[in-house]
């Protein structure tokens, strides 16, 4: 690749940055539609074909450039086996390597320490998080995050204290602590919301709940203040909590009229591109058609039902879509409101035409719930909707997404180099799958912020602004997001072929901006901000 690096500074009022420019090789094979290719990895559970309770709910997975070469790599939990790397050799082919360790739910790749080399944090459903260093190149050693003594099942990263670095948040699911503790859990004060402060790499314990059902956990600014804040999805009948950051403390809140009853997974996006964010939720609703789906599932809403008021429980058995502006439920009339037993949605550009798309995957098996079936296994296609920019997501079958396999954790990134998304899903009970993306639609623009200088280098937390002729894009750096999965530090922004790029806007997580007009389409650009440490 051949590099064009420019020293940016739009005005006096903004930070300098350098800019470098790598135009995209790799020639993009077209099918119009995604190939699915089988990982080297199964996310196995204790009981082998015999799954209890919350061993039915897999693992998360994770996607980022762990050896600074450019490539995107993943990295994916494992129940009752070892996790995985899959280190991107290029061309579609990926390096295994195995760590020696199991229990693990969610996976976040961030660069804990400040080094400028991204590490592994794999939360646990009975013990602390546990944090794999990254020495360089990509090779990891196990270490402990000094202070951090909670067993988080969901958890998140991003600088919530605006000090400068990256702090850990997490929150227990208490329904699977009480079946493998007992009482025990209660007594001994395992269960709730956690903030960890990072301070000069300790981090300092601040409960905000005492007790959570946590499968999912953003974090966002909801009110505008210029600082993220906290939202916890909650399964079963406890609703979703959401706690405003302030200067005397957390505050919890209860602006919502409307959430999910089974909280699976939260992820934001801006849909129809007004500049506000949407947060959307899944649930376990049956999609129409799917008569096996709608029988079962049922039978479990009904149940769910009978013990509550449907007139005043702003909980429902649906999937929710609403914008962190006006957070009306607007999934019904978008068409998403019913994706089967959904576990991780997420928004991504898939096509470039400009407007975020939708993917959610499916499936649940349980020798309990559903002893009845084959294998135990309730068998739900994966679900895929375009955004026709209209307010209204259709069904792509014909996008080759639609997957039986029994998904769980799922992430998004361009995985070979063509310039859009691809992605990968991280199943129970059988191989882990890539789907490349062979749509060739639109163009794109990828952006990498490094900020060496601080002890936030990927810049978690920043909010970015690309305007074009045709149209204003938002996306947020993102730790992690979905169902226990963490998110590439990689931005990609996509839009139509013809779009004529006019300049991108970078709030940084302090708050200093950088303004941009050296942009170039079908690129990846490296944006390294210089000048003081972050305070």
């Amino acid at each position: 690749m051949i590099a064009v690096t420019v020293v940016g500074q739009a005005s006096e009022s903004d930070v300098p940055v350098i800019i470098e420019i790598l135009p995209l090789t790799n020639q993009a094979i077209c099918s119009g539609r995604f190939v699915a290719h089988d990982l080297d990895h199964v996310t196995k559970v204790p009981g082998g074909n015999t799954i209890r309770m919350f061993e039915a709910n897999g693992g998360g997975v994770g996607i980022n450039d762990l050896d600074n070469d450019g490539d995107l790599d993943i990295v994916l939990a494992n129940h009752a086996g070892m996790n995985t790397i899959l280190r991107n050799e290029g061309g579609l082919k990926f390096l295994t390597a195995r760590l020696s360790q199991s229990d693990s739910r969610a996976v976040t790749i961030i660069d804990v320490d400040g080094d400028d080399w991204l590490d592994l944090v794999f939360s646990h459903n009975k013990r602390p998080p546990a944090y794999w260093r990254n020495v360089g190149d990509g090779h990891f050693i196990r270490e402990y995050i000094s202070g951090v003594g909670k067993p988080l099942y969901a958890i998140n990263c991003g600088d919530v204290d605006n000090d400068g670095d990256l702090d850990l948040v997490g929150a227990t699911y208490d329904a699977s602590l009480l079946t493998d503790y007992g009482q025990e859990f209660l007594t001994d004060s395992k269960g709730g919301v956690y903030v960890y402060e990072n301070r000069e790499g300790k981090f300092a314990l601040n409960s905000l709940a005492t007790s959570a059902q946590a499968l999912a956990l953003m974090l966002l600014d909801l009110n505008g203040d210029g600082h993220l804040d906290i939202w916890v999805g909650n399964d079963f009948a406890v609703p979703d909590t959401i706690w405003y950051w302030s200067p005397t403390g957390w505050q919890i809140a209860n602006p919502l009229t409307r959430m999910s009853y089974s909280t699976m997974s939260l992820d934001f996006g801006d849909i129809d591109n007004d500049g506000q964010y949407e947060v959307f939720s899944t649930d376990m609703k049956s999609q129409d058609g799917d008569s096996e789906g709608e029988q079962i599932l049922r039978t479990i809403t009904e149940g769910i039902d009978a013990e509550r008021d449907l007139t005043t429980d702003p909980q429902i058995t649906a999937n929710v879509l609403q914008s962190v502006d006006s957070l009306s439920d607007t999934a019904t009339a978008a068409g998403v409101d019913a994706t089967g037993w959904s576990w991780s949605g997420k928004f991504g550009d898939l096509n470039q035409d400009g407007w975020l798309d939708l993917y959610v995957v499916n499936g649940f098996m349980e020798s309990t719930t559903f002893g009845a079936l084959p294998n135990h296994e309730l068998v739900e296609e994966n679900q895929v909707f375009r955004n026709l920019g209209t307010e209204q997501l259709t069904p792509m079958p014909e996008w080759g997404l639609g997957s039986l396999r029994s998904g769980r954790g799922m992430s998004m990134g361009d995985l070979d180099g063509d310039g859009d998304l691809d992605i990968v899903v991280n199943n129970l009970n059988s191989p882990s799958q890539m789907f490349e993306n062979q749509l060739c639609e639109g163009s794109s623009l990828q952006v990498d912020l490094r900020w060496p200088r601080s002890l936030n280098t990927r810049a978690i937390g920043a909010h970015l602004v690309l305007r074009t002729h045709q149209g204003t894009y938002i996306r947020d750096v993102k730790a992690a997001s979905g169902y226990l999965s963490g998110d590439p530090s990689r931005i990609h922004f996509g839009f139509p072929a013809e779009a004529k790029l006019l300049e991108l806007e970078i709030v940084w997580p302090d708050g200093a901006v950088s303004m941009i007009d050296a942009l170039e389409r079908r690129a990846r650009m490296t944006v390294t901000r210089e000048g003081v440490e972050a305070q």
